[in-house]
């Protein structure tokens, strides 16, 4: 199967209870690919970076199967960075410095070997241009899911619809989930939500864990417990690639699959947090994701004694 990510690649600067860091690789579409690329090798990019963006990561990039050709650099241009220090909590944080730079005028282009597509995942960018790329895919992918965040939801929620309204998952956290739904209670909100077009939606609670809906079937995913949590940046993105990138790789889209991808996407946000920015991504080992995936099951596994009520 094939799949194709469009999001952001990226420079980070970050700050957190237990150090900081100085520009590091970052972007949603970046951690996307990632960790999508343990399970799908079949991977396609949509993005922009400029002049100023490592060789070395594009070289990553493309070892781990992710074909560059939809990759914009534009010369004599800089990447798009954003610089944030979080709280002591860790779930809360500011943002201190966004340069747009080269994803102020992004037109994400298709390549013509991108058609024809199996799988589509629109990491968090403006709801025009993940809508653009839905509409120059001459055939509609299996399955296309798309991340968003409560910034759209201030400035472009009727773009944000139109574009919700093409998708057939939308991956959100509870903040935004109660937000776009106008509900406090999440079961409440996600009827709201899938009303307005996607037949799947999965809601992050962070250290919470994480909700599937469809239909009336709900499915709760634990989160594994962590001794230290260093950087949460690209833990939803992470979340996002290792679900989909499952999928894509079973090429089956059944519920019963999807609660399996979620494990396998909880799997591989829990390593992204345990340092700072793609760093653990990068020497993880298909065993290490095995290892981690077996934690996920015993923590909801156990054995129901039959008794006697009354």
């Amino acid at each position: 199967m094939s799949l194709l990510t469009v999001g952001s690649v990226a420079f980070d600067a970050i700050e957190t209870p237990f150090g900081k860091t100085d520009k590091i690789i970052g972007g949603a579409g970046t951690y996307i690919a990632l960790s999508a690329a343990f399970y799908e090798s079949n991977q396609k990019i949509v993005s922009v970076v400029g002049d100023d963006f490592p060789k070395e990561m594009l070289d990553k990039l493309a070892s781990v199967g992710v074909d560059l050709e939809g990759l914009q650099i534009k010369q004599g241009e800089k990447t798009f960075f954003w610089s944030g220090r979080y709280h002591n909590d860790m779930n809360s944080r500011d943002t201190l410095v966004t340069e747009l730079n080269v994803l102020e005028n992004f037109d994400p282009i298709i390549p013509e070997s991108y058609q024809g597509v199996d799988y589509l995942i629109l990491g968090n960018l403006s709801p025009q241009v993940q809508r653009s790329v839905i509409e120059r895919l001459e055939k509609r992918p299996k399955l296309i899911a798309m991340d968003t965040m409560n910034f759209w939801m201030d400035i472009a929620l009727d773009e944000l619809k139109k574009t919700i309204k093409l998708v057939d998952v939308l991956i959100i956290n509870d903040e935004e989930a109660r937000q776009l739904s106008g509900e406090y209670s999440l079961m409440k909100a996600s009827k709201v939500i899938r009303a307005m077009g996607p037949k799947y939606l999965i809601i992050k609670k962070g250290e919470h864990g994480a909700l599937l809906f469809n239909e009336d079937k709900v499915f709760f995913a634990p989160a594994l417990p962590l001794e230290d949590v260093f950087d949460p940046t690209g833990a939803g993105d992470t979340f996002a690639g290792g679900f989909i990138g499952y999928i894509a790789s079973t090429d089956d889209i059944s519920f019963d699959n999807m609660k399996r991808a979620i494990i396998n996407g909880s799997a591989m946000a829990s390593f992204c947090v345990e340092k700072f920015g793609t760093e653990k991504l990068l020497t993880i080992t298909k065993q290490d994701i095995e290892n981690r995936i077996e934690q996920f099951v015993a923590l909801a596994n156990f054995d129901m004694v039959q008794t006697t009520v009354g």
